[in-house]
Order: structure tokens, then C-alpha cells, then sequence
């Protein structure tokens, strides 16, 4: 009897642990399509009565126009946003409320608004990209051994789009959208081409960490100094609007030879 017992337990405790491991996550359950619907509209801070965001089928969006519309959904008592499925636990639902809590885990809490006039601040066509709006070109004169050198640098704003993570005044992950740039660099010996090429920020992944160059761009490059029939070229690709920044020397030869090491 003991024996059985034993054995009965056993199988007991096996059950709940294999149905904690079949539970399903928070994404892969039933979406609540009611809960959505009593999200659709504009909504504002509660205190200080400020447009937040507006929900519009099963998309929301932003009056700052830097940010990109976000596909959501709404599972169990939680809201799930964006690409990166972030999850945003629901505090209070109901036609005019709306509280849940951001990424560091204060409540924030908005009201619907009742004013038809507040959807003016969603009226941009499509959020704006931030980025050079024009070439911007340099010119550099340098002397080696008495011999005189041009160097061409043009920065050329490009359609390569960043994406870039942030979160907005309510603590919500919001994605912003920027424009890479490519670096044209040549340099002539009078008349003489020596040296053309463009320069992607591709071409630094061996010194720069992937996750951190895929939400980059090549922001600047300025001449530096010449050494032994070499040019130098101060190359910076940054974080947009952040103060995160690889600095690496493009350095290019007589012969047209490209090496690069890191600054800092």
C-alpha cells in the first residue's frame, strides 16, 4: 500500500510539472479582441492632460513624429507592442481608463479623450526620418614630402534605414527611423586620381560589435594626418542623438590599400 501510495504521488508531481511545461506564453495565447476595442482612440496623461497616443485598429500611434506606428495586441491582462514583442502588464482597463505599466515599472496612467480636436497632433503623413538633407563636402590640402595632395571627403545621406529603439516620456519602447550615409573619399595628386571609393559602415564590422552597428550609422569622417606616404582619416559611426560613438582610423595609401583600426 505504502509502495502504491509512493507511486501515485509521483505520477501526481509529474502531471503539474509537465503542465507547467506546456503552459503557453503570453504571445501564443488567445488575443482579447474586447479588450482592444475599448482601446481604440485618443488617449491622454492624467495629469497633465497631454495627447499620449492613439490606438487605431491594431495599431498604435505617437504624435511625435520621429516615431513609428506600432502593432499591438492585448493577451490575458497584458499588452504586447512592436517587433520586440514587449509586454506591458494592464494595471485597470475600462472605456476611459487605460493604466498599465511602462518598462520600469511605475503605472501610467491615461484617460480617453473626449475632445475631437486632439487628433490634430497626429496628422503627419508618415513620421519623419531623421537624417543629413544635403551632401556635405570637404576639402583638404595636404603636402607629403613637398608634393601636393587634394583629399575629397563628401558625406551623401542615403535610403538605408536605422531603426533604433527608445523609450518615449510614458516609458513605452518606441522605434525611431533614421538614414545611414555613405562616405565618398578620394584623393588626387594634381589631376591624378589616386585613390576613389565609397565607404560603408559595413566595412568596420570586424571592429565594431554587430548589435551595436546595426542601430549605427557613419556619421563623420575628417582627414587626420599623413604618415609615411599614408592618409589618415578620423571615421566616426555613432548611436543617432546618443552619445555612444566608435572613433577608427581609415587609413589609405599611395598604392590605393585600405586598412582600419580602432581609436577608441
Amino acid at each position: 500500500m505504502k509502495l502504491n501510495t509512493r507511486w501515485i504521488l509521483l505520477l501526481v508531481i509529474a502531471t503539474i510539472i509537465g503542465c507547467g511545461h506546456d503552459k503557453p506564453s503570453a504571445s501564443m495565447r488567445q488575443e482579447d479582441k474586447a479588450a482592444k476595442k475599448l482601446l481604440q482612440g485618443v488617449w491622454l496623461d492624467a495629469e497633465t492632460e497631454e495627447v499620449s497616443l492613439k490606438v487605431e485598429g491594431d495599431t498604435i500611434f505617437y504624435p511625435d513624429s520621429t516615431s513609428m506606428p506600432a502593432y499591438f495586441k492585448i493577451v490575458a491582462d497584458t499588452m504586447i507592442l512592436g517587433i520586440s514583442s514587449s509586454t506591458y502588464p494592464i494595471v485597470k482597463q475600462s472605456e476611459h481608463i487605460f493604466w498599465f505599466k511602462n518598462q520600469n515599472g511605475d503605472v501610467v496612467k491615461l484617460v480617453k479623450s473626449q475632445n475631437p480636436t486632439d487628433t490634430i497632433a497626429f496628422e503627419h503623413d508618415v513620421p519623419q526620418v531623421m537624417t543629413l538633407n544635403k551632401v556635405l563636402k570637404k576639402d583638404t590640402v595636404v603636402f607629403v614630402a613637398n608634393e601636393r595632395y587634394h583629399c575629397y571627403i563628401a558625406i551623401n545621406p542615403t535610403r538605408y534605414k536605422v531603426r533604433i529603439p527608445k523609450y518615449n516620456d510614458d516609458g513605452v519602447e518606441v522605434d525611431n527611423i533614421y538614414y545611414d550615409n555613405i562616405i565618398h573619399l578620394s584623393i588626387f595628386k594634381g589631376t591624378q586620381k589616386l585613390f576613389a571609393r565609397s565607404i560603408y559602415k559595413a566595412m568596420y564590422k570586424s571592429l565594431v560589435p554587430e548589435r551595436f552597428l546595426s542601430r549605427a550609422i557613419l556619421s563623420n569622417m575628417d582627414f587626420s594626418n599623413t604618415d609615411g606616404g599614408h592618409f589618415h582619416f578620423n571615421t566616426t559611426i555613432c548611436i543617432p542623438d546618443g552619445a555612444s560613438c566608435f572613433l577608427l582610423d581609415t587609413d589609405v595609401s599611395l598604392d590605393g590599400e585600405v586598412k582600419i583600426k580602432l581609436i577608441e
